[in-house]
């Protein structure tokens, strides 16, 4: 069975577009469509409720900043793990996926500002014998 190449015109005549970012333990998936309500939406709350920094709405935002497209998309996120600074960073990875399902031409800029590169650090295991990963405990002569 051949696999069908689907052509940028079909996926904007469909409802949305899709991109799942990552970041430590954050997972976010992000959806993106053409239409005439503009709106950002995380966990079914406006960015400005979910997101309290003004620091973490860029971050979140930055795809569609870089572009300046920022009131041409309507973007509704569900994220959940993580703690909020990795929520928002997982937030950009995706939105900025989904924008290259939607427009391909928008990758060069997406890559040269680093919003497609994936932060693949995670929390270090606790190792037996040790308080956390590497700190040892208080040592004592007697």
């Amino acid at each position: 069975m051949q696999k069908k190449e689907i052509t940028g015109e079909e996926i904007k005549a469909t409802r949305y577009s899709e991109g799942v970012g990552r970041r430590k333990t954050a997972v976010a998936r992000v959806r993106i469509g053409e239409g005439a309500k503009q709106f950002f939406e995380v966990n079914e709350h406006s960015l400005d409720e979910y997101f309290k920094t003004e620091g973490l709405r860029l971050t979140a935002r930055k795809p569609l900043a870089t572009e300046g497209i920022t009131g041409k998309y309507y973007v509704s996120v569900r994220v959940r793990g993580g703690g909020i600074h990795a929520q928002a960073d997982a937030v950009a990875l995706g939105l900025s996926r989904a924008l290259i399902v939607r427009e391909a031409q928008m990758k060069p800029a997406l890559k040269k500002a680093k919003l497609l590169t994936s932060d693949s650090r995670q929390k270090e295991r606790r190792k037996f014998g040790l308080k956390k990963a590497r700190k040892a405990p208080q040592w004592s002569k007697r």
